[in-house]
């Protein structure tokens, strides 16, 4: 079964809460709901911080020769362009950051993770709880965190389709991304009990939590793994 459905064609249904697809059948229920932070997706997926740096290392460009010769003014004035260029990149990268906050929606119930995003044309990704083999959290001094989910086997989702939804650098095999998630910690806690859940009446492997070192100031790592 696909993972993937566009909502052009979606019934317009009160029965149908924000961010699903469809009702929740019988005996599902959701357990927590929200959006990436606008800042976050701005600042990370959309590299707002990289542009800062390119910005300003132009601007010392030009502005260090000058400095040297002791005209720092005219070095100033030098590199207005360069000033002006980064404010209006800095401004489109809000806007997207924006734009892929106000358009997502992630939803945890007892039964699967459920990403509708899409600025342009809305997407909804069904995820089984039973189908997430790992859930990584990576957190960020302002308490958002990145959790990334290792589908089992089989369970493919096109990384462009998921984009900026999805880890980086994982493009052969694609993994989910709920991206700058508000306290991330308290989130990953919801999902983790809801895998241990969903396992349960399977004979498959529970997942456990792993705590991982430390890779990043301010990054730590949960895991829910399955344990072989």
């Amino acid at each position: 079964m696909s993972a993937l459905r566009t909502d052009d064609d979606a019934i317009v249904d009160d029965r149908i809460p924000e961010g699903l697809p469809g009702p929740l059948p019988p005996g599902e229920r959701i357990l927590w709901q929200g959006r990436p932070s606008a800042f976050g997706m701005a600042s990370r997926p959309m590299h707002g911080g990289f542009v800062v740096l390119w910005f300003a290392v132009l601007a010392a460009w030009t502005i260090l020769p000058a400095a040297l010769d002791g005209a720092v003014l005219a070095g100033l004035k030098a590199s207005w362009p360069t000033f002006a260029a980064c404010a209006a990149a800095l401004t489109v990268v809000g806007c997207l950051g924006w734009l892929a906050s106000w358009t997502t929606t992630y939803t945890i119930t007892n039964r699967r993770v459920v990403m509708r995003v899409g600025i342009a044309i809305s997407v909804t990704f069904n995820l089984p709880l039973v189908q997430v083999e790992e859930a990584g959290l990576r957190t960020f001094a302002d308490g958002t965190g990145d959790l990334a989910l290792r589908l089992s086997k089989g369970t493919r989702v096109a990384y462009l389709h998921l984009w900026p939804h999805a880890r980086p650098w994982r493009v052969t095999e694609p993994q989910p991304m709920l991206r700058s998630v508000p306290d991330g910690a308290a989130v990953a806690a919801i999902l983790a009990r809801a895998i241990v859940a969903a396992r349960i009446p399977e004979e498959a492997a529970l997942p456990i939590l792993v705590a991982r070192p430390q890779t990043q100031a301010g990054a730590p790592r949960l895991v829910a793994a399955g344990a072989r």
